[in-house]
């Protein structure tokens, strides 16, 4: 028997810092014999799924890129967040620039609710995929199915298997050669690049450890409202609930994860660690914790210290270190030293925005008809490397990748509707189930 995530059974700018489809090979992407891209007016036609924040920074970017790019289909589960967004997109006041020619949403390609993915989808030729991330699994698999190109941000998942089902669905996506970015967006970063080159080319030697930090005072707390269904108010305050957000260590600390397993050229095989709630722990904040400090091991043992906090008035810090037998990098300072002396330093002023290269690049291989991107399988198992150290703290065991993986534990919904019970319930006091160490366990 296995247990929930509590221990009962049952960017805008960079600079501003329930199975498996079945099908397979069901339609072929938009791509021309000659190798080109083929679409009736030679505009890419684009679908964004997840009108939020990111979701509108996320489609600037893409109408943005040099490509003939439109925007002409948008679906959100909320009808306020989609207005919002297509006015921002809209407003010929948009700091990153005026796009509102792009944007060719008739209130007729205007989807609400949870089902309206799969009508924006059909709609389009690349679809971005930006809502929360316990929703990504569904609606990556939707996109596949229908043969369409796919942006998505990270985390791609909250739980096992929806890290597996990714998985499965990236196998079909490389069968049928479409594009797939995940916005791990350190991976289109020049000074990272520059700084992976060199790593790859020997110049700190083997790795042997590595740190990671995502320290900081936190996010926003939308308050509950009157009127409100259990679901509605968990979808609004998506960030503090583990089906919908997976935790800050899988929503944000996952990026400085990501990069330990990039320049490793591997993922750990097991962790453990502690963490919990000890300034957040009012009811507004759900049931995450607010610090997490994990212990990663890979296969040769080599270690990563991981550690995320939210919690205001603290030290700050958001960056990686990795270490090898000849020296060091510094990611966000762009340098490798040995022994205080610096071996590169990468010019800054060379720097770019990921955000936006993320998408040029995607847009510019859609545009040629080349089959360049497969960064799904990536996403998957960065996401499984976060959601493994969740269940690390939570559970004060040490969890093992390949079994924690393959363990089939799902934390989402039996059923979406803003009348049915998300998975966690408040208790008569408005207050959540929180993971105790040594009393939630994994059954895997």
């Amino acid at each position: 028997m296995k247990t929930d995530e509590t221990g009962k059974t049952n960017r805008r700018s960079f600079v501003k810092q329930s199975s498996l489809i079945a099908g397979g090979l069901i339609a072929a992407p938009l791509i021309s014999n000659a190798g080109y891209f083929n679409s009736v007016d030679d505009a890419i036609k684009v679908a964004l799924v997840g009108c939020g924040g990111r979701g509108t920074g996320a489609a600037m970017q893409a109408l943005l890129s040099k490509q003939n790019v439109k925007l002409v289909a948008m679906a959100d589960a909320f009808r306020d967040r989609l207005d919002d967004c297509y006015k921002a997109l809209t407003s010929e006041d948009n700091e990153e620039g005026n796009v509102k020619a792009k944007v060719i949403v008739p209130e007729a390609n205007r989807f609400v609710g949870f089902d309206g993915y799969k009508k924006a989808i059909a709609l389009a030729d690349v679809v971005i995929l930006t809502t929360p991330p316990g929703f990504r699994p569904i609606h990556f698999a939707e996109a596949i199915t229908q043969g369409k190109h796919v942006f998505m941000e990270k985390p791609v998942a909250t739980d096992p298997a929806g890290i597996k089902k990714v998985l499965e669905t990236a196998e079909i996506a490389k069968q049928k050669k479409l594009n797939v970015v995940v916005g791990l967006q350190r991976h289109y970063q020049n000074s990272y690049r520059e700084l992976y080159k060199r790593v790859k080319d020997g110049m700190i030697g083997e790795i042997t450890s590595g740190q990671g930090w995502w320290n900081n005072d936190g996010v926003w707390v939308n308050p509950r409202k009157d009127g409100q269904t259990e679901m509605e108010y968990q979808m609004r305050n998506w960030y503090y609930f583990n089906w919908l957000c997976g935790d800050h260590i899988n929503e944000q600390h996952i990026h400085n994860i990501d990069v330990m397993n990039w320049f490793k050229g591997a993922y750990p095989v097991k962790a453990q660690g502690m963490g919990g709630r000890q300034v957040r722990t009012g009811k507004e904040f759900g049931e995450i914790y607010d610090h997490h400090f994990v212990e990663y091991t890979y296969a040769d043992g080599t270690v990563l210290n991981s550690q995320c906090r939210h919690q205001k008035g603290t030290y700050a810090k958001v960056d990686e270190m990795i270490v090898g037998t000849k020296g060091v990098v510094f990611c966000n300072d762009a340098r490798i030293t040995s022994k205080s002396n610096t071996l590169y330093q990468y010019d800054k002023a060379q720097e770019n925005n990921p955000y936006q290269s993320e998408h040029d690049e995607l847009f510019a291989a859609i545009a040629k008809g080349e089959y360049k991107f497969a960064d799904a399988d990536n996403g998957a198992k960065a996401t499984m490397t976060a959601v493994m150290g969740r269940m690390a703290t939570y559970s004060g065991q040490v969890i093992e990748f390949d079994k924690a993986l393959n363990s089939g534990l799902s934390i989402m919904p039996k059923q979406f509707a803003w009348d049915a019970k998300p998975p966690t319930l408040p208790d008569a006091n408005g207050f959540y189930a929180i993971a105790t160490p040594g009393v939630t366990k994994y059954i895997i």
